[in-house]
């Protein structure tokens, strides 16, 4: 007896484990209604692809998590056709320790290397590389550490036009907007608004990375 209502104490003990990890991959009647898709359902990475070591990326209670030597998951399901122009993304992100990391939009599937298309909006808060969150990475970076490792917070970005602006939590920090014709550094030249998917980057084996909540809107245009 007592055997019995232990191990229906630890199943429901699971449920609830499980119910809490599912909850930040859901979507509000709300969220729905304002044309919010998921990207991540939480339980697998259906609809994503990755490039070079595809080990780099596993999904564990709720969240993706980035371990590993460098790799690029491409998000290549159906919500849009894996193709948006302007569009609103939100992700809950922590990073942790030396931890580098990034989101790339307007991207496209590549087997192998740094991708060459879209921008990459940064991730790191303590890394020596001195180009911080949610900075645009190579074209207008972010010095400042605005949030410190081992804790949850939310990167937006939000394409309009030509606009590109980033927040954490509620502050915002870039806010750009991309000339005709712009300037870029060698190795840079790609980096232009014009449509793609999102990809999240697996920077290096010192570097680990949790995601979750991977959620997207399109905007009109």
């Amino acid at each position: 007896m007592l055997r019995r209502a232990f191990i229906l104490s630890f199943v429901a003990l699971q449920a609830l484990a499980f119910g809490a990890d599912m909850a930040h991959n859901t979507l509000s009647p709300e969220e729905k209604a304002a044309g919010w898709q998921l990207l991540f359902d939480g339980q697998s990475l259906d609809g994503w692809r990755a490039s070079d070591a595809p080990g780099t990326f596993s999904v564990r209670d709720g969240m993706i998590v980035v371990h590993g030597p460098r790799s690029h998951l491409f998000y290549v399901g159906p919500a849009s056709q894996h193709d948006w122009r302007n569009f609103e993304l939100k992700l809950e992100i922590k990073t942790f320790a030396n931890a580098n990391s990034g989101v790339y939009f307007h991207t496209e599937w590549q087997e192998k290397g740094w991708p060459s298309k879209g921008y990459e909006v940064q991730v790191n808060n303590s890394h020596t590389d001195t180009s911080r969150t949610a900075g645009l990475w190579g074209i207008q970076d972010f010095r400042e550490v605005v949030v410190g490792d081992e804790r949850w917070f939310t990167l937006t970005i939000k394409v309009e036009g030509r606009r590109v602006q980033t927040w954490i939590d509620d502050r915002l920090v870039a806010d750009y907007t991309e000339e005709p014709n712009p300037a870029r550094p060698k190795g840079l030249e790609q980096r232009l608004l014009k449509s793609g998917t999102f990809a999240l980057q697996g920077h290096d084996p010192g570097s680990q990375v949790h995601m979750r909540s991977v959620r997207v809107r399109a905007l009109p245009g």
